[in-house]
């Protein structure tokens, strides 16, 4: 499904999606997307905000894909489902895109299954991440 590079997730992105998880959980069956962001988040090196290379896909950040089947590039914010807005290109975490990037670097390539079928995709630039900044809490 995925490429099993080694991914990092800061503390706080790791709590805030347990919970999320968990909330999800309670409220609807158990769909696919939850238990890939699951048993990524489970597999992510957890570090803490401060210590995190700039590099690296934290919830929040701005990141610039390349598809390589299409060799087209889209750039859009990795965000809570509530803060999705595809108008703003603000993904959900829980969309297949935002599962499979969260926590991979720039320059990693990531394979996925999509319901339309399998993709490649180059994490290329991170425009803004959240703890480089210094915004720790968003």
């Amino acid at each position: 499904m995925n490429t099993k590079n080694k991914i990092c997730l800061i503390h706080f992105d790791y709590d805030r999606l347990k919970l999320l998880i968990s909330n999800h959980t309670k409220r609807n069956k158990v769909e696919t997307n939850v238990k890939d962001l699951l048993g990524e988040i489970e597999r992510a090196q957890k570090v803490d905000s401060h210590t995190i290379p700039p590099n690296y896909v934290t919830m929040n950040s701005v990141i610039e894909l390349k598809n390589l089947e299409e060799l087209e590039f889209q750039e859009f914010r990795l965000v809570f489902p509530e803060d999705a807005n595809t108008q703003e290109n603000k993904i959900s975490v829980l969309a297949p895109i935002g599962t499979a990037i969260l926590g991979y670097k720039v320059g990693d390539v990531i394979q996925w299954k999509f319901p339309g079928g399998q993709s490649q995709f180059q994490i290329t630039n991170i425009k803004y991440q959240p703890e480089a900044n210094g915004d720790y809490h968003l």
